[in-house]
This record gives C-alpha cells, sequence and structure tokens, in this order.
C-alpha cells in the first residue's frame, strides 16, 4: 500500500458504528495490514479531555457554537497528534466518527449553518477528508433504544435524530464515490461482511491508482 487510507465509520446512535469499527479493526489486523483504531471525540489524551465535557448529561448550560468548537479542537488534536502519522507511516485508519458527523449533528441537528462548519472543520483537519466513509442508517427510535445508555447528546427529543439522519443522509446523496450506505439493521455477521467488502475495494482500487 502506497499510502495510508482514512476510513470513517458515521451515522446516529445506535446504529452499530462503533460495533463495526472495531470488528474491521481486528479483522484488518489479522489480514496483515498496519491499522490504528481512533474514536471522536476523543482519540488522544488531550482529545479525551474534551470527551466528557461534550457528553457528560450535567452540561445542559453547553452552546452550540461551544460545542462545535469542543469538537474541532478534539478532531484537530486527534489529526495531528494520531491519524496524520498513522496516515504517513501507511496504516489503514479507522475512524469512529469524523467530519461528516460535525455536519450531521451541529449542521442539521443544531441548525448552524454548514458552510461555516466546513471551513472551520478544514482548518482543524488541515484539509484532511476521508478516503471511504460508510454510513449505518437506521431509524432514529430504533437507535436510541438500541443504545440504552443516555448522554447530552442521546437525551436530545427525537426530532434531534431525525435531523441529523437526513444530514446524514444528504451528505451520502451528495458524495456517492466516498460514502457508503449500509443499512444498519441488517444482521451484525451480514454487515460486517459488506463493510470489509468495500474497504477491500478501495484497497484494490487504491493499489490500482498506484500501479501496485
Amino acid at each position: 500500500m502506497g499510502k495510508g487510507l482514512l476510513v470513517t465509520f458515521e451515522g446516529i446512535e445506535g446504529s452499530g458504528k462503533t460495533t463495526q469499527a472495531e470488528k474491521a479493526h481486528r479483522e484488518l489486523e489479522l489480514q496483515g495490514y498496519k491499522c490504528v483504531f481512533t474514536r471522536e471525540p476523543g482519540g488522544t489524551g488531550l482529545s479525551e479531555k474534551i470527551r466528557p465535557l461534550l457528553l457528560d448529561e450535567s452540561n445542559t448550560e453547553m452552546s452550540s457554537v461551544c460545542e462545535l468548537f469542543l469538537y474541532l479542537a478534539s478532531r484537530s488534536q486527534n489529526v495531528s497528534q494520531m491519524i496524520r502519522p498513522a496516515l504517513d507511516s501507511k496504516a489503514i485508519v479507522i475512524a469512529d466518527r469524523f467530519s461528516d458527523s460535525t455536519r450531521a449533528y451541529q449542521g442539521g441537528g443544531r441548525g448552524l449553518d454548514t458552510e461555516t462548519i466546513r471551513r472551520l472543520n478544514d482548518l482543524a483537519t488541515d484539509g484532511l477528508r476521508p478516503d471511504i466513509t460508510i454510513l449505518f442508517d437506521i431509524d432514529p427510535a430504533e437507535g436510541l433504544r438500541r443504545s440504552g445508555s443516555r448522554d447530552r447528546i442521546e437525551m436530545e427529543d427525537i426530532e434531534f435524530h431525525r435531523r441529523v439522519r437526513a444530514e446524514f443522509l444528504r451528505i451520502a446523496e451528495e458524495e456517492p464515490g466516498r460514502v457508503f450506505e449500509i443499512n444498519g439493521e441488517d444482521a451484525i455477521d451480514s454487515i460486517h461482511r459488506q463493510v470489509m467488502t468495500l474497504i477491500s475495494q478501495r484497497l484494490a482500487q487504491q493499489t490500482r491508482s498506484q500501479g501496485g
């Protein structure tokens, strides 16, 4: 593999993306790939300190703009400290959430301007974009039922989560070459096979484009 590959896993609460990201990470390591797993918010020591500020259900006074900047701060550190170095070392990076979540949650969910979000995210990531994004789609009511836990984001009303889902689906419609949608209500093993097929196809495409 000539260069690294950034694979992002996206979806609303309870969509199964974390389970699938972890399974893909283990499978790729078993196949002999150098593979790094990270999550958002979090991924580095500093970013993990930001995570509880965002998810603690007692932080009800947090403004939407404050929330946006905290997510971007966490991502900026994760990109500079973990993701970029891993990609430079030709690793596959599996990311449980990335920039699409910010557009979906802070744009679709909170109603912040998506163009402003895009510009700020480009600053936070130094223009880094995923090579492939796998979006796990599920009905919000079913997703919340599955998730069980209730952090600050999960405690938002059902309409908030419907707006988030709608924004994710808009992203997939706008970028069909990057974002691939999977039914999050399929069986776990079936979803895993679909995920691994998509990643394998992207790796093969990368090899061909580099003349490998």
